[in-house]
């Protein structure tokens, strides 16, 4: 036997009635039909922490009401800074359980604080129980915890309100703002918000959770990247070349949004379009797991342990490579340069190690290596640096890319602009592959480069007909945007 806890995503706001498709009647409807199909819980997942205080009451209030004895658990996210109240109303509407965080790690775009849930409820008919003065003795220990984890942080040191605008949710908005300085919008944060709540209408004011939350953020940066309004999207859509995200979403690949697909964004999108391995299909109809063939979990694994060794892998692999394959495929390919990197302890792992410093690192009960840095030497023209250092009393060196040290690097030539044949970057990254080369007939809409930037992939699509007149990228260029790519002679 098990417990089916199912969910219901929220977003809009059911207290205003002028917010549009999310109202209470959706929320309730839903809601009968997961009953229906015999859940034994009901998860509200606030994923945006857009649930606001009379909000979670007029919602909650009524699904009890409906439903009395359908045990209710609330999720929301503080990034509004109204966490709290909202979870109070919840409890107070009939809600079983609410998610909250160690104060150490609450707030923002994290939980409410478990704290001061605890201490608001103390008297009350919905007295945790808890004991305030022992969860701050555990909230010492995460108070250090953090620290280690210092350097990950993302900046954000207060509240911010405007998430009832954008509607971000609170892992994306984090994830997002290091995402943008790495695509080089650095101190255009403010632009992807605004361009974060401009992609949701674009897409059709979807619910925002992964994966759907990513196809609005990879939307957003695309928009502020290429310095383009709602209406420009909508008006050149068969010419630009959008993150393949974008336009899987509109191929169905996530399923079908409740309230259908925006017209004509859909079809300019996929005109000319097909879904890869399907017969010809430019879109799903319906849920797409019900169109794919079976999986070969058999055949997956046994692949695997030919290319990795049948010792290295578990059953939790096959998983693992069945939904994430180029993730998994770079993390053995990681594990099988370095070894593994667990018989580090955190700092070290996150930090390296400081000159003079002695480490022991046990790789098995009775099995130890006793590290000792001895000097780093400075970067050399390519970046190289040279490492001593001790192993086991052995001294020992190695040569090491430093990412960090700056390599001079070659100019490289721009897309010229209002030259239809003259292809660039759409946005900043690295090419994973070249499907043209010169002297290749195109027509308009074949894909010419796929490129990818922070988990983003975009394929490059030719804006013409013509012949490739040359290619100057190869697989592991790092481009800015609008780094010309492809030249294209635009047949007459």
């Amino acid at each position: 036997g098990g417990i089916v806890e199912a969910a219901v995503c929220y977003t809009g706001d059911v207290s205003d009635p002028k917010r549009g498709l999310y109202d209470l009647e959706y929320y309730l409807e839903f809601v009968r039909q997961l009953e229906a199909q015999g859940i034994h819980a009901l998860a509200i997942k606030d994923m945006a922490g857009l649930l606001k205080p009379n909000a979670a009451g007029m919602l909650v209030g009524a699904i009890r009401e409906e439903f009395p004895n359908l045990p209710i658990h609330v999720h929301t996210h503080d990034t509004a800074g109204t966490g709290v109240a909202s979870m109070l109303a919840a409890a107070q509407a009939g809600a079983d359980a609410v998610d909250a965080a160690t104060d150490a790690m609450s707030g923002t775009t994290a939980q409410p604080s478990l704290g001061a849930l605890v201490a608001s409820t103390q008297g009350t008919n919905l007295d945790t129980g808890i004991d305030l003065h022992e969860i701050s003795k555990l909230n010492e220990y995460w108070e250090e915890c953090r620290g280690l984890y210092a350097p990950f942080e993302s900046g954000q040191k207060s509240g911010s309100a405007d998430v009832y605008i954008h509607e971000m949710p609170g892992g994306q908005y984090t994830n997002l703002l290091y995402q943008s300085s790495q695509l080089g919008l650095t101190g255009q944060w403010s632009q992807v918000k605004t361009a974060y709540a401009a992609a949701n209408r674009l897409l059709g004011d979807i619910i925002k959770v992964t994966p759907s939350s990513k196809v609005t953020g990879d939307l957003a940066q695309f928009l502020v990247a290429n310095n383009l309004t709602e209406h420009e999207v909508i008006e050149k859509a068969e010419e630009l070349s959008f993150p393949n995200s974008v336009i899987e979403y509109f191929q169905g690949y996530l399923g079908i949004p409740p309230f259908g697909f925006p017209e004509p964004l859909r079809s300019r999108v996929l005109k000319g379009r097909k879904i890869e391995g399907s017969d010809g299909l430019s879109c799903f109809d319906g849920r797409p797991g019900a169109q794919l063939p079976p999986f070969d979990f058999e055949g997956t694994e046994a692949n695997l342990k030919e290319k990795w060794g049948s010792d290295k892998l578990s059953k939790y692999d096959v998983m693992s490579y069945a939904m994430y394959p180029a993730v998994f495929d770079e993390f053995m390919e990681r594990q099988a340069e370095y070894g593994k990197l667990s018989y580090l302890d955190t700092r070290t792992f996150l930090t390296g190690m400081k000159v003079g410093q002695e480490l022991t690192v046990e790789l098995e009960k009775g099995k130890h290596l006793v590290l000792k840095l001895i000097s780093v030497g400075e970067p050399t023209p390519d970046g190289i640096v040279n490492i001593q250092f001790e192993l086991n009393g052995q001294p020992r060196s190695a040569h090491v890319k430093d990412k960090r040290a700056t390599v001079k690097e070659t100019a490289r030539l721009k897309a010229l602009k209002g030259v239809t044949g003259s292809i660039g970057a759409a946005m900043p990254g690295v090419v994973l592959e070249t499907k043209v080369k010169k002297g290749d007939e195109v027509k308009k809409g074949d894909p010419l480069v796929l490129m990818s930037a922070m988990k983003m992939e975009t394929v490059l699509t030719s804006p013409c007909d013509g012949v490739v007149k040359q290619v100057v990228v190869t697989a592991g260029d790092q481009l800015d945007g609008g780094d010309l790519c492809v030249e294209i002679d635009e047949t007459l």
